[in-house]
């Protein structure tokens, strides 16, 4: 009994040795907003660099999903990262509920060096994402891809393999309609290399893509080169910039530019930037513009916004912000020009940060 006994205690003490050597920390956010928008481009949560044109609308609506909870784990030199939040994953209806399930952000690890794992791109610079009530900022003219990748880390440079994926449209064949590309001969993970620098000034990154596109037997090599940047200004102002340029595709611009079209490689020039200014200690603007033009299928996107932010404590914020979409697309087709259109909006937005 008493080796029984002894056995039991000696296990339980290896879990709260290892329990303590773990060390766990929740975080995330609850954001409420209301959003009001007037015009021909449908109703979006928010602006990706998509969008359909309709006949002219106006509609408010009231929102809780962009709210995200995370944990992180740190085990001596191991850190996990997950995040969940429930954004575009409706369950129920307006009628009842408004359900929305959880949708996964992010799940990586880190371990001397090494990322593995669900989590932002290498392309991505996060730190010159703008402060904004419409989730993301201007889209439309930013880096903006989560997925699973493989990343070597040192203090300047970053070397990843990330998921590959084809977006796109085949060539069209006689009268057929065009398809969307079969994607299951991405076989090649796609290659990243980043150079960034930093310092009191703020920071700059510049990273390089190189993609082999085989989808359909297309056989198509594609690169491109990206600038993201935070620079401070005067006093706490800050001033945030992104450049894209090349065969980026889905990296850029959220839905504005495809990978392949009709079987022809996509080059695509992107852009953003976001000036912050703050007007007392609790309260800021952020000025933002953010665009993407592409030359295969000639799409010519933008959007503009500036807003308000009050801290009305340190943990809870409030903000309202004004700004227009826009998609003014070119067509090579006379009997069938693009769809031009744009739309106004109106947003609210209350978050409290855990």
């Amino acid at each position: 009994m008493k080796t029984y006994l002894s056995c039991a205690l000696f296990c339980l003490s290896l879990s709260a040795t290892s329990a303590h050597a773990t060390s766990i920390e929740l975080g995330g956010f609850l954001k409420a907003n209301a959003r009001y928008v007037d015009g021909n481009i449908a109703f979006q949560d928010s602006w990706s660099g998509g969008g359909r044109v309709v006949d002219p609308a106006k509609r408010t609506q009231f929102s809780a999903q962009e709210s995200r909870f995370n944990v992180k784990l740190n085990h001596e030199q191991i850190f996990g990262f997950a995040e969940i939040d429930f954004v575009g994953s409706s369950q129920g209806n307006p009628i009842i509920s408004n359900s929305y399930a959880p949708r996964l952000r992010h799940a990586f690890i880190q371990y001397q060096g090494i990322t593995a794992g669900q989590t932002w791109s290498t392309l991505v610079n996060t730190s010159s994402f703008a402060e904004t009530a419409d989730l993301g900022g201007p889209l439309v003219g930013q880096a903006m891809v989560r997925q699973t990748l493989f990343r070597y880390s040192t203090p300047h440079w970053q070397f990843a393999l990330e998921n590959p994926y084809t977006y796109g449209t085949t060539a069209q064949h006689n009268e057929d309609k065009t398809q969307w590309i079969d994607t299951s001969n991405d076989y090649l993970p796609d290659t990243i290399i980043r150079y960034n620098q930093a310092g009191d000034w703020g920071n700059v990154s510049v990273s390089a893509l190189i993609r082999y596109l085989d989808a359909n037997d297309s056989k198509q090599w594609g690169s491109g080169l990206s600038v993201g940047a935070k620079l401070f200004t005067f006093g706490r102002d800050d001033l945030r910039l992104q450049l894209h340029y090349g065969n980026l595709g889905r990296y850029v611009g959220t839905d504005a530019a495809r990978d392949i079209i009709e079987g022809e490689i996509e080059t695509s020039l992107s852009g953003m930037f976001a000036y912050r200014h703050f007007w007392s200690e609790r309260s800021r603007s952020t000025l933002f513009y953010g665009r993407t033009t592409t030359e295969a299928e000639q799409t010519d996107r933008y959007h503009w916004g500036v807003n308000l932010f009050t801290d009305l404590t340190p943990a809870l914020s409030v903000g309202v912000e004004f700004g227009r979409y826009e998609i003014q697309d070119a067509s090579t087709d006379t009997t069938a020009p693009s769809p031009r259109g744009a739309s106004n909006y109106a947003q609210l937005s209350m978050q409290f940060s855990l």
